[in-house]
């Protein structure tokens, strides 16, 4: 079963007298009237990382993460609470003082507090964090628009190179190496468009299980479809070398999640607002596809070529 038929299916009516939840079918809670926002993720080592070598970059990994929920609906984080399960061979002196240090880090980086949290023993590592911000208003899913444009934030696939590294499953030279590594573990958020992305987008989130994963996401209960092009997803120039020396293809490293960019949809006619505040703000904002009326099929195009598009499935929770 996977992860949004489990919700529909045994959790989703609990909260219909809760409108702040949005049937549970976004990524925060929102209520309204006291502007309050609210994230809640939960990352296990195996599944959102490898294994526990690097402390002090996980730690950063899952924090920044968490709080890219709230960037990607307009609205600042500003508390959060941080619980944590593991035992002695995790939490030793030395990995306390790394996650601590990281923690700090991040907070003044981010202009964040921590605010609490909880402990428990466990023969598994796993982090949850809760992220608050406050905003009157929140960019939803689900408000797409027949026509739009549809863009994402900074570069996809660098992560995901990264996590091949750490997996040793492809092999690069030593400075690439650290490169990918770094953005696996501490992806470059978009962290200033939360300020304007109230302007011009119809719908937002973030890219965290996969372009095409959170595209479907993004629109899924809309009568509507998206068409992207390919060759418009923005890599890295670093990324583009690799594939161009290893002789690989783009879609091979662009659609498997980890990048945490926002990936939303805004009017045609906020084309030179986007472009605007992209330079003013230096980020980088691609358009990559539209959005299309509801019969017609979801497709990724290449050269003018429609591509078949279970070849691009990213991450899905299965239980």
């Amino acid at each position: 079963m996977g992860e949004f038929e489990l919700i529909k299916k045994y959790f989703e009516k609990i909260s219909n007298n809760n409108p702040s939840a949005k049937k549970l079918s976004d990524d925060v809670f929102f209520d309204k009237k006291n502007k309050l926002v609210v994230s809640v993720d939960t990352y296990n080592e195996g599944v959102h990382f490898p294994n526990f070598k690097y402390p002090n970059l996980i730690i950063k990994k899952v924090l920044r993460s968490s709080i890219s929920d709230l960037i990607s609906k307009g609205v600042k984080p500003k508390y959060y609470f941080i619980s944590a399960s593991g035992n002695r061979k995790h939490f030793t002196k030395k990995n306390l003082k790394m996650i601590s240090k990281s923690l700090r880090q991040e907070q003044k980086k981010y202009n964040l507090k921590l605010s609490g949290g909880d402990t428990t023993n466990s023969k598994n590592i796993s982090f949850t964090i809760t992220t608050i911000g406050y905003a009157k208003n929140i960019i939803e899913r689900n408000k797409a628009k027949f026509n739009d444009d549809i863009y994402v934030t900074g570069n996809i696939g660098d992560s995901f190179v990264g996590l091949e590294l750490i997996k040793n499953n492809i092999k690069i030279n030593s400075k690439l190496k650290k490169y990918f590594i770094n953005q696996f573990y501490c992806p470059n958020l978009p962290y200033k468009i939360y300020k304007k992305i109230h302007k011009f987008a119809n719908t937002s989130m973030d890219t965290s299980d996969g372009l095409l994963s959170d595209m479907n996401k993004l629109i899924n209960n809309q009568k509507l479809s998206f068409e992207i092009n390919l060759n418009k997803i923005p890599v890295s120039k670093k990324l583009e070398n690799y594939l161009k020396k290893h002789n690989k293809k783009k879609h091979q490293f662009i659609f498997h999640g980890d990048d945490y960019q926002v990936l939303f949809t805004a009017p045609i006619k906020k084309r030179s607002l986007i472009k605007s505040f992209a330079k003013k703000m230096n980020q980088k904002i691609t358009l990559i596809g539209k959005i299309n009326i509801g019969h017609k099929k979801n497709s990724i195009n290449q050269d003018n070529k429609s591509l078949i598009l279970t070849n691009f499935k990213g991450y899905s929770h299965k239980f």
